[in-house]
């Protein structure tokens, strides 16, 4: 056995009931031996004394429950989203603001650009420009004989010029779902999904997945955790061959590589049953630093992006309703397979309509064989209502709320995507926890971006970013919303028993903070700093 460390903290929150708070916690091996005071720890024999964080607060790392390795990766490309960001070596990007600041910026990178080289940003929603949506003819502006495709911010619709829809070979005639056309027929540009999308992902070379998985990408990713306080995230869909799998367990298990990566198999990727037999296969390959074995499922798409199935009335608009990535009864066929396979599933459900399917799915799959070892996670599941949280409690069926989108597009959904009486009660954290339904919440990353304290601070004030309180009623407290993005986390991914506490025998993984979220007023919980990490017992400040 190694020696035993012993870390000095003004205050250790330990999210271990019997044991809330410590000033000191043993490590050995990068185990936690114990929390406690400095005398309890000298039961455990000759230790060396740290004093690093004495003037900082310890908590269990933060769990990125829903993420992407993107995250790291997309910073290749051109940013043009609405809000300001930061990459992960901490530089700032301002937002643009209008549709003419977007062909601005393009334009700029156009300019270093050489030969037919393709034109690729990221970050674009169109809900929050001008009232209009961009087209081919904007893109156009940009460049006739350059390809061009903008990926909105939700990844589940781009838009491209004409010169990239003629690549894909789209016309008046083409029949593909998601391909928008204009008054006169033709393709104006918009794609929305992944079917309508794919022949000019594969054209241009866009594989984001791909580019999230490089070196590069992996590296990114864990800057951008280790800025956010996460020892543990999720790259939340991902094909994973074995020599990209290999790649990642080389990458991640570097000593310096300051996050456990859950990596889980894109549910769409495969007909069932060869799903069924990767994802078994996957079971066996993790390690302590790369966790692969449950798959990935997205039924629905975009609520901002129109995507998203929802029940009567529709949208708020008049908008027509979204597209199945899956349907119902597909879905039915595949969740049944790995749910009788003991395959742990993550569904994407944006929508309602969504959410119905994905309960009747499971359902179906637990009435035949109930498999109480398997936790089924329902991802963003954003407009549950009472009666679907009660039927999740029925089904033993977790939720992943995407609270950041009470900030970032509350005010929207209010007024254009859904209306103030269903927004009022998106993720819906108090009722879940009113009815009993276990819970996350997320970022999505790099859909918004990842910062764990932030999204704490979006379930317990719910502002949007006009400063509207967005449904009061479901205002959690700070414990429960530090809860979630812990142990709640912890439980969804099927690691309580290693992470999400500061406890003894679990893995030695803290956040750093400069200051106590459980005594900074809950409106200041998204501006408390982060020192860094600490993995397995190393000290990851942030670079």
């Amino acid at each position: 056995m190694g020696s035993i460390t012993v870390y000095k903290a003004k205050k250790i929150i330990t999210m271990n009931p019997a044991n809330p708070t410590a000033t000191h916690v043993a490590v050995r091996d990068g185990r936690i031996l114990a929390a406690g005071t400095l005398e309890e720890m000298a039961g455990w024999g000759d230790f060396n004394q740290d004093e690093s964080f004495k003037d900082k607060i310890l908590m269990p790392g933060f769990i990125e429950g829903h993420s992407h390795l993107m995250a790291g990766g997309i910073w290749r490309f051109t940013y043009v989203g609405y809000q300001d960001r930061v990459d992960p070596d901490g530089k700032h990007w301002p937002g643009v603001k209008t549709i003419e600041d977007v062909l601005a910026r393009l334009s700029e990178i156009d300019k270093t650009l050489e030969g037919n080289e393709p034109l690729i940003a990221w970050g674009l929603d169109p809900i929050f420009l001008e009232g209009r949506r961009m087209d081919k003819t904007d893109l156009n502006s940009v460049s006739e004989f350059r390809p061009i495709a903008v990926m909105h911010s939700n990844f589940h619709l781009m838009t491209v010029n004409s010169t990239a829809i003629d690549m894909a070979e789209y016309s008046t005639g083409t029949n593909v779902d998601g391909v928008a056309k204009g008054d006169d027929g033709s393709p104006n540009g918009e794609l929305q999904e992944m079917a309508a999308m794919y022949p000019i992902m594969r054209r241009l070379g866009m594989d984001f997945r791909k580019l999230g998985r490089s070196e590069e990408g992996v590296i990114n990713f864990g800057k951008v955790c280790n800025r956010a306080g996460v020892t543990s995230a999720t790259d939340l869909l991902n094909d994973l061959p074995d020599e990209d799998v290999a790649e990642m367990k080389l990458l991640t298990g570097k000593k310096d590589y300051p996050v456990r990566l859950h990596t889980m198999l894109n549910g769409l990727s495969m007909p069932p049953a060869e799903i069924k037999k990767r994802a078994l296969e996957l079971q066996k390959l993790s390690s302590d630093k790369l966790i692969v074995g449950p798959v990935k499922i997205v039924t629905d798409g975009s609520i901002q992006g129109f995507t998203a199935r929802i029940k009567a009335p529709g949208h708020f608009n008049g908008a027509p309703n979204g597209i199945w990535n899956i349907a119902p009864e597909q879905l039915k066929t595949l969740v049944t397979e790995l749910h009788d396979a003991g395959v742990q599933m993550h569904i994407h459900t944006n929508g309602d309509e969504a959410i119905d399917a994905a309960l009747d799915a499971l359902e179906f799959a637990k009435v035949q064989n109930n498999r109480p070892d398997l936790r089924h996670v329902l991802q963003h599941v954003q407009m549950a209502d009472n009666a679907q949280l009660r039927k999740m409690k029925q089904l033993d069926v977790l939720a992943n709320f995407f609270s950041n989108h009470i900030y970032y597009f509350g005010d929207k959904h209010a007024n254009i995507t859904i209306g103030p009486e269903r927004a009022k009660g998106m993720d819906p954290c108090q009722s879940a926890i009113n009815i009993g339904v276990p819970f996350a919440i997320h970022s999505d990353a790099p859909v918004t971006p990842m910062g764990p304290l932030f999204t704490a601070w979006c379930a317990v004030n719910r502002l949007t970013e006009s400063g509207e309180v967005l449904g009061p009623l479901e205002c959690i407290s700070v414990a429960d919303a530090l809860y979630a993005i812990t142990l709640g986390a912890a439980y969804t991914l099927h690691m309580d028993h290693e992470i999400g506490s500061i406890e003894g025998g679990k893995w030695a993984d803290f956040a750093v903070l400069e200051e106590d979220p459980e005594a900074v007023d809950p409106i200041a919980l998204k501006d408390i700093n982060i020192w860094g990490t600490v993995l397995a017992g190393e000290k990851l400040p942030v670079s």
